[in-house]
């Protein structure tokens, strides 16, 4: 049984979709590369802030993917949490003059990750979507999409994300009750 199993089995039965979901989004058929996939996965658990999830994918996945996978994405989720609130913050306030001062904040690796540019990409792409950053979802889809993903790849990243959210809603509630 692997870890993601072990956590996914503490899901409440009335979430047992979501169980179900998290086996088929990990290790089912997918338009993704395995570093892709946990790429992805392994992001979107940090950024969904559930230490529990977040271990038992970076458990699974270390199995999969060399380190540098593990690596970009916990730099992704972490330059995603800053840039989609200030993002979203000048998307949503609406007022050209946010837009022309300059951000002044740093994102070296995500001009140099230590995997693949565009698989980078994609995994800011599922950040973003969590976070709910429009503008940073834009960017990183037309980046992925340009870097020659094709839209059922950014299809696949986001549904992993939304499950991975899903799970730790999940996972808190199965903690409520």
């Amino acid at each position: 049984m692997s870890a993601v199993d072990t956590v996914a089995a503490s899901i409440p039965e009335a979430a047992k979709d979501l169980r179900l979901n998290l086996q088929a989004v990990l290790t089912g058929e997918s338009t993704l590369s395995p570093v892709q996939r946990w790429g992805v996965a392994i992001a979107a658990a940090i950024a969904v802030r559930n230490p529990q999830l977040r271990d038992a994918v970076v458990a699974d996945a270390t199995g999969q993917v060399e380190r540098a996978v593990v690596e970009d994405a916990a730099a992704a989720a972490a330059l995603m949490g800053m840039n989609n609130v200030y993002y979203r913050f000048r998307h949503m306030v609406g007022k050209p003059a946010y837009g022309e001062l300059p951000a002044r904040l740093r994102m070296n690796r995500l001009v140099k990750p230590a995997t693949s540019k565009v698989d980078f990409e994609l995994v800011c792409l599922a950040v973003s979507a969590i976070n709910g950053c429009e503008a940073c979802i834009r960017a990183h889809e037309k980046a992925v999409v340009d870097g020659g993903l094709a839209e059922a790849q950014v299809n696949d990243a986001v549904r992993i994300a939304a499950v991975i959210q899903g799970a730790a809603v999940a996972l808190e509630a199965a903690g409520a009750t």
